[in-house]
């Protein structure tokens, strides 16, 4: 793991899709905050309204924000979280990944440089 990864935050991204909410959506929604907390996420964006500005978007946008993206991916596997996961997974349709955020004070001309090789 490199310096960056450590220290730069991470984010689990997922567009949910044609949600069944009923029972077992709610019970994971009463039980995931608890699978967060060990491992510093919070939510940032969870399913609020969204304006699409190029194409059609459908669904719902659920973004959790994580002190790194080690952090990011053990919450995931966790066995917390994974006793959780089938409760999402079989009554919505989705995608889900985990990116890597910037440091302070990046600049997109950092990208520029990373991909010249500079």
């Amino acid at each position: 793991m490199t310096e960056q990864t450590r220290s730069t935050p991470a984010y689990a991204v997922a567009h949910l899709r044609q949600v069944g909410v009923g029972d077992a959506i709610i019970e994971y929604l009463t039980r995931i905050d608890a699978t967060l907390a060990p491992y510093g996420g919070r939510f940032l964006v969870h399913g609020g309204p969204v304006t699409a500005l190029e194409g059609v978007w459908d669904g719902d946008v659920v973004v959790i924000a994580f002190p790194s993206s080690g952090a990011a991916r053990a919450w995931y596997d966790s066995a917390e979280y994974r006793a959780i996961l089938p409760l999402r997974l079989d009554h919505a349709h989705s995608v889900a990944a985990i990116v890597e955020g910037v440091p302070e004070g990046y600049r997109a001309t950092d990208k520029l440089a990373a991909l010249q090789g500079a």
